[in-house]
């Protein structure tokens, strides 16, 4: 079994064939076509390539097409002489240098100019290229891999792009799922980038309910793996609790949180009351809530939400830490939050 880069998750049936393939074709210096939606991971599995083949030791270098100008791509490519153009003070040495003995990912192809396909073209066919300005032919000993989500037998087609250099690329062709055919591997996603953002961050990963994660790995996410580890750290830095709930989902979610909180009211009636509901000793503390924030809300405290959060914050760190005489850890595992997040509102609140 290869072993893949940790970022290139998936059990389900498609992804498994990707991982073959990767195994396949990492040990070969063929140019790949890869193909899928944006966001479907086309970089992380050239960057396995890569990682799995005789040039990891050289250089991955990846350039996206559609994010240079026109003017600009043949000597961000090739590199240019010194004098070729007006403010070509050095000689500058393009991306097929800088990958020399490895790989060249050529993300978005289907945007490169008609008239830059022919000098890539002529690469791929002879090994050589010219910088800009340049006589001398330089030796390109680079294993191309192309990427896009365009349809390049239409823009064949159509004329905007070349047949001979699609054919050339088009040597071997692997097909990125996107997120929405492979939803079964969410729920292995989700708690890896959760934990990637956490690091990142440098705070203590967060969890995820059920419930949440149920309304997750029902969504289309038509921004794939991309949009999923946006949501991921979106949630990292904005859900208020360690364990994220329903409510916590940005509002792209608001259908599946509408359909999840429609079905806890049909099985309500069912469902035990949980023990944070039940009356302590008697006194149903919640009641006395309600009338609280029904007389802040009819007085139109500013920021109550914020106000009551961390007053409720503040008294049950308080207790706790009594209940244990000061002793961090046993507060927070009496509590259920990790230690990092204890120390993190003991010093956020002041109660040192």
């Amino acid at each position: 079994v290869l072993p893949l880069d940790a970022e290139i998750i998936g059990q389900a049936p498609a992804m498994q064939e990707v991982f073959r393939a990767i195994g396949k074709l990492s040990q070969s210096n063929v140019t790949v076509l890869l193909t899928g939606e944006s966001g479907s991971g086309k970089e992380v599995v050239a960057r396995a390539l890569h990682h799995h083949s005789p040039r990891a030791k050289s250089g991955f270098i990846a350039l996206n097409m559609a994010a240079i100008p026109r003017e600009l791509m043949e000597s961000e490519l090739f590199g240019h002489e010194r004098g070729a153009f007006t403010g070509a003070n050095n000689i500058r040495h393009g991306r097929f240098e800088q990958a020399e003995g490895g790989t060249l990912f050529l993300d978005e192809i289907g945007d490169m100019p008609f008239e830059l396909q022919t000098r890539l073209l002529r690469v791929l066919s002879d090994g050589y290229f010219y910088r800009v300005g340049g006589h001398l032919p330089i030796k390109a000993n680079v294993r191309v891999i192309a990427a896009t989500h365009q349809n390049l037998e239409k823009m064949v087609k159509e004329g905007n792009f070349r047949e001979d250099l699609f054919h050339r690329l088009n040597v071997i062709r692997l097909r990125l799922p996107p997120l929405r055919e492979r939803k079964e591997d969410i729920p292995l996603l989700v708690p890896y980038f959760l934990s990637k953002s956490a690091k990142q961050l440098n705070v203590e990963p967060k969890g995820i309910s059920k419930e949440a994660m149920d309304i997750l790995a029902k969504f289309d996410f038509p921004g794939n793996v991309r949009q999923l580890e946006n949501v991921c750290n979106w949630l990292t830095v904005m859900a208020p609790a360690q364990i994220i709930t329903p409510a916590d989902l940005p509002e792209d979610f608001n259908k599946e949180k509408e359909e999840a909180q429609s079905h806890d009211c049909r099985t309500q009636e069912n469902t035990p009351v949980s023990d944070a509901q039940l009356p302590i000793n008697g006194f149903d503390w919640t009641e006395n809530l309600k009338i609280a924030v029904s007389q802040q809300l009819e007085a139109a405290t500013p920021n109550l939400m914020k106000q009551l959060t961390e007053t409720f914050e503040k008294i049950v760190l308080t207790t706790a830490l009594a209940e244990t005489k000061g002793k961090k850890v046993e507060a927070a595992l009496k509590l259920g939050i990790g230690r990092n997040t204890m120390t993190r509102k003991i010093q956020e609140y002041n109660l040192e």
